[in-house]
């Protein structure tokens, strides 16, 4: 599972034990300090600020050559572009400040980042470990001539797939960006999964929008979100040539957060003749 969805309301697992680590950590600092010491409840909720307002600017720096030619693209976090190593370092700096400063928080402020730290370490690592034994789902799918194609057809090579439909915004707004990528990087197979939508209705957003994309295939079902586990869209899968699954992304992917998830593949050796169930064309 990559997401937990109760209705209309979807949250990506990451993000989930990001808040528990900080709901966690506000608990045992409020318990500490019932026993002696300020309640750190108002400080742990700003260094929570700051560390993300760090691994922000970290994700910036390191990627700055996709945001250079837009800076306005800094400020946009539907993204999801963080860097997790220099929001922990500025956190505990910050946390080694305020308790020299403030005696009396000390030792609640302590105890409730380092618990707060240690859940959020041991539950990504858990979630990391869960979603790499995760393989490529035995369905089928149809392809623009409404024939029938096994999505393990498509193993041997990096995979990339996008789960997307036309009525999503930020779908329609990633799509420029994967567009570039198929292009760019001839090495890795992009499959578009349309979800629930119909043939024609795919082919006239492509043609209005100017979209030239290869592999785009539909899934009437939406079978493929529920055997990932990911009902929310967009939502795009990194499968290695074994199809295990390397990563996943909830959200509308930047430049800079594909160019961060395409890094999964850095080891992966170039599939250019690999075969593909489906001829490259525009709706294939």
């Amino acid at each position: 599972m990559l997401t937990l969805t109760l209705g209309t309301f979807a949250i990506a697992l990451n993000h989930l034990l990001l808040i528990s680590a900080l709901a966690l950590a506000t608990f045992v600092g409020w318990r500490v300090a019932k026993r002696g010491g300020e309640n750190p409840e108002s400080a742990l909720f700003s260094l929570f600020l700051l560390g993300m307002l760090a691994a922000r600017v970290g994700f910036v720096v390191a990627y700055w050559m996709h945001y250079r030619n837009d800076p306005w693209q800094i400020i946009d976090l539907r993204d999801g572009g963080f860097l997790a190593w220099p929001g922990v370092i500025v956190v505990l700096l910050a946390t080694l400040y305020r308790g020299w400063r403030r005696p009396g928080l000390r030792r609640p402020l302590g105890f409730g980042v380092a618990s707060g730290l240690a859940f959020w370490v041991l539950a990504t690592f858990s979630l990391s470990i869960y979603e790499q034994g995760t393989r490529l789902p035995e369905i089928t799918l149809r392809n623009a001539a409404g024939e029938t194609v096994k999505l393990a057809d498509y193993k041997g090579g990096p995979l990339v797939i996008n789960l997307w439909a036309t009525w999503c915004p930020p779908c329609r707004r990633e799509m420029p960006v994967l567009e570039n990528a198929q292009q760019a990087r001839s090495d890795l197979t992009f499959l578009f999964i349309n979800q629930a939508e119909s043939m024609q209705s795919v082919a006239t957003f492509l043609e209005t929008q100017g979209l030239s994309l290869s592999n785009v295939l539909f899934d009437g079902g939406g079978r493929l979100g529920q055997a990932v586990g990911s009902m929310a869209l967009p939502t795009t899968l990194f499968y290695s040539p074994e199809g295990r699954l390397l990563g996943s992304h909830l959200g509308e992917l930047s430049e800079a957060s594909l160019a961060r998830a395409l890094e999964n593949f850095d080891t992966v050796p170039a599939t250019s003749s690999r075969k593909l169930p489906c001829p490259a064309s525009a709706t294939c």
